[in-house]
């Protein structure tokens, strides 16, 4: 029988190829996909933001890694729609207007992904205007906003009185994080919460959306 364990191994190695071979043979032998995810590429990037926050893993280790379990998931996503198994949330990611970075936003969406939630994307140099709509759009538990730059910071403020001003700002948590931002930061701006790296985002998302 497939050996989730060593699934999960591969996924914490950034092994594309083997992840994509076992996850395809655990199907083909079939494993339900909901343990796969959960017993396999979840637990392997559980372990890989375990390693991440200890600094025993740096930013190219995690990409690696995301990118195996990415192609597990390419795989498995459609047998779990056709299960009816659900994502354990919904998160809108994006960088603040006026902020072209996104690299920590695309290691925190993947991280996310890794965590059982479905990312909705929406890339950078948002507008105020734009996390709106993709709240209303999406209806997502979770908008994680990230800002690079200390000049760009305040269009997070921005962001949260938009929210407010649509009448939206009850239906989400908000969560932030970036390099210059810190917790003081986001309790002086009203965010629900901050992560200061992207496994720690993760854990964050379960504490303001717990599952169930």
């Amino acid at each position: 029988m497939a050996d989730l364990q060593a699934l999960a191994e591969m996924v914490i190695n950034g092994n594309r190829d083997e992840v994509t071979r076992m996850v395809q043979e655990a199907v083909d032998e079939g494993v339900s996909p909901e343990s796969i995810v959960n017993e396999a590429l979840i637990a392997g990037m559980n372990e890989v933001g375990r390693r991440f926050k200890a600094n025993e893993f740096y930013v190219p280790e995690v990409l690696i890694a995301a990118r195996a379990m990415h192609a597990g998931m390419d795989i498995v996503k459609p047998l779990l729609a056709e299960s009816g198994v659900q994502p354990r949330g919904v998160v809108a990611v994006g960088t603040v207007q006026g902020d072209l970075h996104d690299i920590g936003k695309n290691l925190v969406a993947m991280m996310l992904e890794g965590g059982g939630y479905e990312v909705v994307d929406l890339e950078v140099d948002v507008t105020a205007d734009a996390f709106v709509a993709a709240v209303s759009e999406h209806s997502p538990n979770i908008l994680a906003l990230s800002a690079l730059l200390t000049t760009t910071m305040p269009a997070m403020q921005t962001t949260i009185d938009a929210l407010s001003a649509a009448g939206v700002r009850d239906s989400v948590k908000v969560m932030i994080g970036g390099a210059p931002v810190t917790q003081a930061y986001a309790d002086e701006i009203g965010a629900d919460g901050y992560a200061p790296d992207a496994a720690s985002a993760v854990d964050l998302a379960n504490e303001l959306a717990p599952a169930g």
